[in-house]
């Protein structure tokens, strides 16, 4: 059973989201803040981390390129969700994610973003 971390400090979206994906036979954790985000990854490597990208703290694009600068987490697909229209721009800075899911997004988006980079 694959491992998604979802990391979103908006309660319904982590419901949501996490609905969707365990009834699609994936084993789901979720954090609403980027504090504990990297003791989580030490402690579970999940297989595939949502990020969103406006969390309290710290922001969603710079965890995802620490994450992607560190040489034991860099290839851990990152999927970072915002309601930004600039978004699409972190796929080409350093330590970029692996794919943009724009919000509000639909069922089939989430679901074939999440299973493409889990095939990867």
């Amino acid at each position: 059973m694959k491992k998604i971390l979802i990391v979103e400090d908006n309660e319904f979206i982590v419901e949501v989201m996490s609905y969707i994906l365990v009834n699609r036979g994936y084993e789901v954790t979720s954090l609403t803040d980027g504090d504990e985000v990297f003791d989580n990854i030490n402690a579970n490597y999940p297989d595939l981390l949502i990020l969103d990208d406006e969390l309290p703290g710290i922001a969603g694009r710079e965890i995802c390129r620490l994450i992607k600068l560190n040489p034991s987490t860099e290839n851990m697909p990152i999927i970072i969700c915002s309601g930004s229209d600039t978004i699409d721009e972190s796929l080409t800075q350093v330590g970029a994610p692996n794919d943009v899911l724009h919000k509000p997004f639909d069922i089939d988006s989430l679901v074939s973003k999440v299973q493409f980079q889990l095939a990867a």
